[in-house]
């Protein structure tokens, strides 16, 4: 019999034929038992010592409905407790807003706040998003996202998501993490882990499993266990389990990726929720990890009776769990709710929130309590605008078209100009109060991860207050079919100073892109207007990337990629294109050439439909840690703009790079003895080295630079080890002629790699290259260090 460590290692060797399953296996994940047990290590031991008090005071059945949600006024509920004077915990999405509430703001989505490279502006967005959940009662955010991390640019969920960067994506979780969790809301990262495409993430009620995403050991650590890492790091009270399977096994009761990884190898203090209706089975999801049952399956419209709920109890009773096991789950609960102070009072539950739920009143069991509507919008369009043009990144500006200079006579085209036109919600891709709309601007994608909007500056409105204190003529197409059908011949018969175009590409929870061309007629549109204009600035709203067939286009002179920038999304263009903001965002993904040069693609075909094989959705990811810029560096592909690119109104230059070794003669491995903190051996998080670099403006106005490092580990570091990896950022404003030293630490993490024999971290006895530029493919500075 094969061990456990080589167990998982076992990749394409395990036939599956006898099941009448046509698929070799590529990657395993060995059992895990038991779970292991919170610690309250991390600085939770006083909270976990009032959770233990609070533990020992419930009855059986009241362990039971702790841990099972049930209906509610929330998207998820766990039931007050009036006689010991807890009142519940209220669960909302999402990532990018507090969905299920009125008077509440639209923030960037997590692309937009990747693309900016901002630190300090991703975490006051976690702060500034956590306090409008406060202000409506709910303990608990649906979000940050990292999963999907973006192995595929045609996934539909990725703008949620940060960037496929495991590293960027890491650092801003983290970010996020700290911000909202100082404001004493809870943070609930989301979706673990390998979830990574829409397309049949959950089974068929006719018995076809969900698809299982296949991952090596190397994989999983180096690239998508990373961020979570940086999450758990950051002290996330919880992690959100992944609707599909793991190397055959469903994300929400996988022993090896709950229990192993991120319980023990990662320290995690907090509890696993599930995705809703997540749950497939009772006794054996407790045992692999999974400590919060959601929705409960109790009053969810079209939610089977729940799996868990009063069936735990008999369980217990009957011996097939052990009471040890229920009472650490709710330890888990109940430490963050402490060690956030939530016993300590707080908001009640916004009365809007009931109409808005997904819950049948007449189904509640329990009594909640409720308050007045309440605006917590506060100052927020501040941050919101600023990090809307943060997160926008100048593609492409020929003989400085941009910052435009007051241009007399404007067009504006395009069908993601205008306002909403088919309402301010889109929650779904079955256009339930909105969803893919053809007229109206693109400010925040589709699913439980939008947004509903009090209000929107649609990018037209913006740009007429823009011009009216000058006076200037703006004439507006935003009908797509009639642009494409020569609609331009309607406009006044003056030339246009300027053409801006607006183009968007829809994207929702539920389905995958089937193109990363933007939709609605737009290669044809931009055609007919700069057949019209030789002066035409494209932007770019919707998911990402999106491929750009008409970017050497003569009359296209700039190109703006403003992703999904929220409820000011006009104010935040205007401000980029008029020069209030010289643009500083870096492109967080690829934009390739052709859509064909992405080579990951969604798991999907017309045999896999038909068939009737339980176990036929299988999706090995056999291209490792290469993904979107490493896959583009390891096969030497041009791209049309590489990760990190983004230009500027001003210039910059980088020199006097110099190398700093902490450690000389470091072990080649963290300690097995060394404490395991919540992120993991604390080892791994010693600065080893640092790397400095002076960068300069040398252009004629202010701007904001974004220094990046990138590390070459040598070949011992094992086959699809990436030609370079992202390992440190810095954003810095600098005047003109003002220059600055940037340092970069780099700890033992950043300069190992996953050792799947050894299963630790180890650095390599061979030198790891240097370089620092201004995105993946600048590199202006390069070195060599040795730990």
């Amino acid at each position: 019999m094969l061990s456990p460590v080589l167990a998982w290692l076992t990749m394409a060797s395990t036939s599956y034929a006898q099941f009448g399953i046509e698929h070799t296996q590529y990657g395993t994940s060995p059992p895990v038992y038991p779970s292991p047990n919170i610690t309250g290590t991390g600085g939770w031991e006083t909270a976990l010592a009032k959770a233990k008090a609070f533990v020992a005071q419930l009855t059986l059945d009241e362990k039971t409905f702790m841990i099972t949600g049930v209906a509610g006024p929330c998207v998820g509920n766990i039931a007050p407790i009036p006689r010991l004077n807890f009142s519940g915990l209220c669960l909302q999405d999402g990532p990018l807003a507090i969905r299920q509430a009125v008077y509440a703001s639209v923030f960037p989505a997590g692309v937009t706040a990747a693309a900016s490279w901002d630190r300090a502006l991703v975490k006051q967005r976690g702060v500034e998003m956590a306090e409008e959940f406060k202000g409506k009662g709910s303990q608990v955010v649906l979000g940050p996202v990292v999963g999907p991390l973006g192995r595929t640019a045609f996934g539909g969920r990725n703008w949620e998501g940060f960037s496929p960067d495991a590293y960027l994506s890491g650092v801003l979780v983290e970010e996020t993490v700290l911000g909202m969790q100082s404001t004493g809301v809870q943070a609930c990262i989301k979706h673990y882990i390998g979830n990574e495409q829409e397309t049949m993430r959950n089974p068929t009620p006719a018995g076809i499993e969900a698809i299982s995403s296949n991952i090596d050991d190397k994989t999983m650590h180096e690239t998508y266990l990373w961020p979570f890492a940086n999450a758990v790091k950051a002290g996330t009270s919880s992690i959100m389990c992944s609707y599909n399977r793991l190397n055959g096994s469903y994300g929400c009761q996988n022993s090896k990726t709950l229990n192993g990884l991120l319980k023990d190898e990662l320290g995690f203090q907090g509890y696993v929720m599930s995705d809703w209706l997540a749950t497939h089975t009772g006794v054996a999801s407790i045992e692999a990890g999974l400590d919060m049952n959601m929705p409960g399956g109790i009053g969810f419209s079209g939610a089977p009776p729940s799996l868990w709920g009063g069936n735990v109890s008999i369980a217990i009773t009957n011996g097939s769990l052990p009471l040890e096991r229920i009472d650490d789950m709710i330890l888990r609960i109940m430490t963050p709710y402490y060690h956030l102070g939530q016993d300590l009072g707080f908001p009640v539950i916004d009365e809007s929130t009931i109409p808005l739920s997904f819950y049948n009143r007449a189904d509640w069991k329990y009594n909640y309590t409720l308050g007045p509507l309440v605006d917590v919008r506060a100052d927020h369009t501040t941050l919101i605008r600023e990090l809307g043009a943060a997160g926008t990144v100048l593609l492409k500006n020929v003989n400085n078209t941009l910052p435009l200079k007051n241009p007399k006579n404007i067009g504006v085209f395009g069908n993601d100009a205008a306002d909403f036109t088919t309402g301010q919600y889109s929650l779904s891709i079955s256009n339930l109060g909105g969803g893919d709309y053809d007229i109206g601007t693109l400010a925040a994608g589709g699913g439980s991860g939008t947004g509903r909007f009090t209000y929107v500056v649609s990018p037209l409105d913006a740009i007429k207050a823009r011009v009216q204190p000058y006076g200037a003529l703006v004439q507006y197409v935003t009908d797509n079919t009639q642009i494409a059908a020569g609609g331009l011949a309607l406009l006044a018969p003056t030339p246009l100073d300027v053409c801006i175009l607006f183009l968007k590409s829809w994207a929702t929870e539920g389905a995958d892109r089937t193109t990363l061309i933007p939709e609605w007629n737009s290669t044809i549109v931009v055609n007919e207007v700069t057949a019209q204009c030789a002066n035409t600035v494209v932007v770019l709203h919707g998911a990402s990337p999106q491929v750009l067939p008409w970017k050497d286009n003569p009359n296209v002179t700039a190109i703006l990629a403003a992703h999904l920038p929220g409820q000011e999304t006009g104010n935040s263009i205007v401000d980029v294109l008029w020069g209030d903001v010289n643009p500083s965002g870096k492109l967080p993904y690829t934009i390739a050439n052709n859509e064909t040069d992405y080579t990951i693609k969604i798991v999907n075909s017309t045999e896999l439909l038909e068939s009737t094989n339980p176990n036929a959705w299988q999706d090995d990811f056999t291209e490792g840690n290469l993904i979107d810029y490493k896959e583009f560096d390891a096969a030497n592909k041009s791209v049309a703009y590489e990760f990190g690119f983004g230009l500027s109104y001003t210039t910059f230059e980088l020199s006097e790079l110099k190398i700093h070794v902490l450690a000389t003669n470091a072990s080649r491995v963290p300690s097995p003895s060394a404490k395991i903190i919540p992120g993991g051996n604390e080892e791994l998080w010693q600065t080893l080295a640092t790397v400095c670099a002076v960068v300069k403006n040398t252009g004629a106005i202010q701007g904001a630079a974004v220094p990046q490092l990138y590390l070459s580990l040598p070949a011992e570091a094992g086959a699809k080890t990436p030609v370079r990896n992202l390992r440190g950022f810095d954003k810095i404003t600098l005047a003109p002629g003002q220059s600055s030293t940037v340092e970069f630490p780099l700890m033992r993490r950043d300069l190992s790699s996953w050792d799947v024999i050894a299963q630790t971290w180890t650095l390599p006895s061979s030198s790891i290259g240097v370089h620092v530029g201004f995105s993946s493919r600048d590199l202006k500075l390069n070195g060599e260090l040795l730990v």
